[in-house]
């Protein structure tokens, strides 16, 4: 049988604790079910009359009553509690309140998505009834704050819950393991938080209508500070798309390994489409870092020529000519730079030791006297929104985006023009790219907006507005090729004198 927990969280409930335990419906005896109270340190009876209950055996169910000897709150204690389901093995834990607030009677039509393995999170709503909540006794004031949140944090997250801040929740065990609950506030707004988690590792959520009841239970809620705060953590994750802020409880890869900005960006402004719009047809190109192959099947298209150069060897067919496997920190460039017409470092610099001995043996292995060009981009730390965020104290490195977590270097316009003319290349071209809005809005009209601001902003100041920077060099002969070229030239002018 399915093993379940019902997890009661308890502060300052001594007149009702006992009365949410005796009306937990005994139709539960069909599962393995066991009752887990938790007293977070409160300051009335609350601990001794559940400890009652223990010591009594209280049928039907086994009874464990715990008592947090320093308030941990509301967060903090649902923490312990899930740990505690963790720990000892069960398949679903139900969170209830205390003071009676949500109907304990709810609990089976709750938990039959789950034990049928529908879903992975239950949560009780209360607005799912056409002004049930009111009728119920839920003040206006609270009414109202409730449903304007939840819109805008639907909007915020791209999701569609009646309800955000229903404490009536149920978990999957093996969906909690999936996400880091542990990292979570403390707060009351845990629960804005956690639902977050659940969303962004693509778990399942089904939402059941409950009945409200307000009765004359003690709300130790501030609505206005938990306002704030629930906005702050909802702006927070969507900002981590972004790669503006990060937070390591937002971050669950474990689960959702994609990189929205790692996807192709070939249908609206970016390195990829300003690459692909100065490369002629038949052109030979070098993709460096050709990854997944996105630039490369594009190029092949166009009739283009394509070596491709990487750490990882790609897992399919990307259309390339050949493929070569190198660290670029590690090893010389394998190929004589001389015989393509374009070399390709969009997003590699960034993430190298040592640009400069990179750009150093990229010029070196030039053998033959092929015009080669150098296309290359990488993000723009002086973008507005990290200048405003550093003035703020903010510099937090993340999983994508400028501060991405696997970069070792970062750069300027300045900087970066200064990183190829010290490095021996002569730069053509260099022009501020956009954000990446349609991976972050998708392909509307909010993110086609957000596009044409942009880009009127880069003309502006595109050290100031560009999210990356976008170059194009010739690298420049060295010495070493030059004095072999004199060699050669003396050669060729004498044998035509005789």
């Amino acid at each position: 049988m399915p093993r379940v927990l019902i997890f009661i969280v308890a502060y300052n409930a001594e007149r009702t604790i006992q009365e949410v335990v005796r009306r937990i419906p005994e139709s539960l005896e069909r599962y393995e079910t066991e009752i887990l109270i938790i007293d977070d340190a409160s300051g009335d009876g609350t601990f001794g009359r559940a400890h009652e209950l223990e010591k009594a055996g209280q049928p039907p169910f086994p009874i464990t009553v715990l008592h947090n000897p320093v308030n941990q709150g509301y967060g903090g204690n649902q923490k312990i509690g899930f740990r505690y389901a963790l720990q000892n093995g069960f398949d679903f834990v139900a969170l209830v309140h205390g003071d009676g607030q949500y109907k304990p009677e709810c609990l089976p039509d709750l938990l039959e998505p789950l034990v049928n393995e529908e879903v992975d999170a239950v949560f009780g709503s209360r607005m799912m009834t056409r002004m049930g909540a009111l009728k119920g006794g839920m003040p206006l004031y609270k009414y109202a704050g409730n449903r304007i949140l939840t819109t805008v944090q639907n909007f915020l997250l791209g999701s569609s819950l009646f309800e955000f801040h229903s404490g009536y929740r149920l978990y999957s065990v093996k969906a909690l393991k999936h996400i880091p609950f542990d990292r979570n506030t403390n707060d009351f707004h845990f629960d804005t938080e956690i639902i977050i988690q659940l969303l962004r590792a693509r778990l399942r959520i089904k939402e059941l209508p409950i009945p409200t009841y307000y009765g004359d239970e003690i709300c130790y809620v501030n609505g206005l500070r938990y306002a704030w705060d629930v906005m702050k953590a909802t702006v927070s994750a969507r900002a981590q798309d972004f790669g503006i802020l990060y937070e390591r409880k937002f971050d669950v890869s474990g689960r959702d390994e994609s990189n929205p900005l790692y996807l192709p960006k070939l249908d609206f402004d970016s390195p990829h489409t300003m690459a692909l719009a100065r490369i002629p047809a038949g052109s030979t190109v070098a993709d460096i870092g050709c990854a997944a192959g996105y630039m490369s099947r594009a190029l092949a298209a166009k009739g283009c020529k394509v070596t491709g150069i990487d750490q990882f060897p790609p897992e399919s067919d990307i259309g390339l000519e050949r493929f070569l496997r190198c660290d670029l920190d590690t090893c010389e460039f394998p190929l004589d730079t001389g015989s393509f017409d374009y070399i390709l470092l969009l997003d590699i610099v960034e993430h190298l030791r040592s640009p400069e001995k990179f750009l150093d043996s990229l010029r070196e292995c030039r053998a033959s006297s092929g015009e080669v060009k150098v296309i290359l981009s990488t993000g723009n730390i002086g973008f507005f929104i990290t200048r405003f965020g550093l003035l703020l104290g903010w510099f937090n490195y993340g999983p994508r985006g400028i501060l991405d977590l696997t970069h070792t270097r970062l750069f300027t316009f300045r900087s970066a023009r200064a990183l190829l003319e010290q490095s021996g290349y002569r730069i053509t071209e260099v022009k501020g790219v956009p954000a990446p809005f349609p991976l972050a809005l998708g392909r509307g009209f909010l993110s086609r907006m957000a596009l044409r601001v942009n880009k009127a902003l880069i003309r502006i100041s595109k050290s100031l507005f560009a999210y990356q920077i976008f170059i194009v060099c010739t690298p420049l002969p060295t010495l070493e090729w030059l004095l072999d070229r004199a060699y050669q030239s003396k050669k060729e002018k004498v044998e035509r004198a005789r």
